[in-house]
């Protein structure tokens, strides 16, 4: 039995990390209008929600991160909520793909949302383990908003909004 060199076995090593930096940055000018801070506004689960978020391109230009969380100027009474969401795009099986990570943990984060482009819109699809759930992110270009919609299956099969929100940009100084 043969012995791989040093050599042989750190090329081995360090080919992945060859071919990744030399992946191709994704673009894509429709999520890219997502990039900056936005106010959000609208109902979650029937309740006000008044939040901040922030989208910035990681991961050599991979993954739009979009950091949001309760607004310090939302009222006392609601709720605080944080998450980071990871929009990419799967270019072998021509999706897009959304990781959630919040507040409420990891049980509904090992669901990846997979979505579809249609005009100014992805619709994305997670099935988690109590029943499928849509996140639709639309942009609107008249007036530069965006709305995430988002509806799940209730104990009827019936699909029931879950939120509709409202992005309206922040000018950044």
């Amino acid at each position: 039995m043969r012995i791989p060199s040093l050599l042989t076995l750190t090329a081995v090593l360090l080919l992945p990390v060859s071919l990744a930096a030399q992946a191709i940055e994704w673009r894509d000018p429709l999520v890219d209008r997502m990039a900056g801070t936005w106010k959000l506004e609208g109902q979650v689960m029937g309740r006000e929600a008044h939040h901040e978020v922030r989208a910035d391109w990681v991961l050599n230009h991979q993954f739009l991160r979009i950091q949001e969380k309760t607004a310090a100027s939302a009222p006392n009474a609601e709720r605080t909520y944080e998450a980071f969401w990871f929009l990419g795009y799967d270019s072998i099986s021509e999706r897009y793909v959304l990781h959630l990570m919040d507040v409420f943990g990891a049980r509904y984060s090992e669901s990846l949302g997979y979505g579809t482009r249609e005009g100014n819109q992805i619709r994305f699809v997670f099935e988690y383990s109590d029943g499928p759930f849509h996140t639709t992110y639309r942009w609107n270009p008249e007036n530069d908003t965006w709305e995430w919609l988002m509806e799940q299956k209730d104990k009827n099969g019936k699909w029931v909004p879950f939120a509709d929100l409202k992005l309206t940009r922040v000018a950044t100084p």
